[in-house]
């Protein structure tokens, strides 16, 4: 990999991590020291971070470590639910082949047995995000535009407001498997609409099933054992009650 990749990847690493803290001062310099890279590396790994919207640019120069409060993950969960529902009403109005519609078939013929079981471990839920990400993926890739695809990225980018975001939380809540069929559910649904050219079904299939991403949040946000399974965590500013 180049210094570059190498550094925004142990950058991110650092962030998502916790161990750089929401407000930390991010200078060039000090990255270089703490990474072992040269600086035009960093520089690119800074910039790109601040793309992503994990950092952001301070006055005085250098980064921090940006925060989210719950409503703002929450609009980026909802944004990312909108631009997927716009993707697969185009896939539906555009028609997809029945090669890929088999493919993501078989996507969920895998995940549903994992859903089926009477229990689910840790290991279960690993192998349902990497499925669950390729199922998405292939939705997206159904829609046939780069430029739908790459909004769909970049409002994914965040942990939390991709589609796999709290899976992990819902692993230790008693409420999972149910939420994991709910999803299930809504995924058929979702391409058996794609199949019958109905995009205007298939678009608010998607948007309420970003929806369910942002119950999963609020459940996460009342269990702090739940909360730790979750990538960036540490960046979601709780909200304060009285």
């Amino acid at each position: 990999m180049s210094q570059t990749v190498t550094a925004l990847l142990q950058l991110r690493e650092l962030i998502l991590g916790g161990e750089l803290s929401p407000g930390q001062r991010l200078s060039e310099l000090a990255v270089v020291e703490r990474l072992g890279v040269s600086r035009t590396p960093v520089r690119a790994a800074l910039a790109r971070l601040e793309e992503e919207g994990l950092v952001e640019v301070i006055p005085s120069g250098g980064y921090t470590v940006r925060a989210f409060s719950e409503q703002e993950v929450n609009e980026a969960i909802e944004l990312r639910g909108v631009l997927e529902g716009l993707a697969v009403r185009l896939a539906a109005e555009k028609g997809a082949s029945p090669e890929s519609l088999a493919e993501l078939k078989g996507c969920l013929a895998r995940i549903e047995i994992l859903v089926g079981a009477s229990e689910l471990s840790q290991v279960d839920f690993e192998l349902y995000v990497e499925l669950n990400e390729v199922f998405h993926a292939g939705l997206i890739a159904l829609a046939d535009s780069p430029v739908v695809a790459q909004q769909v990225a970049r409002a994914a980018a965040l942990p939390f407001a991709s589609p796999s975001g709290f899976v992990m939380a819902q692993a230790v809540r008693p409420e999972a498997h149910h939420i994991l069929r709910i999803a299930q559910d809504q995924h058929r649904c979702v391409l058996e609409a794609i199949e019958n050219r109905e995009g205007a079904r298939a678009e608010a299939i998607m948007r309420e099933h970003a929806r369910l991403a942002r119950r999963n949040l609020d459940l996460a946000l009342r269990d702090q054992h739940a909360l730790r399974q979750v990538r960036g965590a540490a960046l979601i500013e709780r909200r304060r009650t009285a």
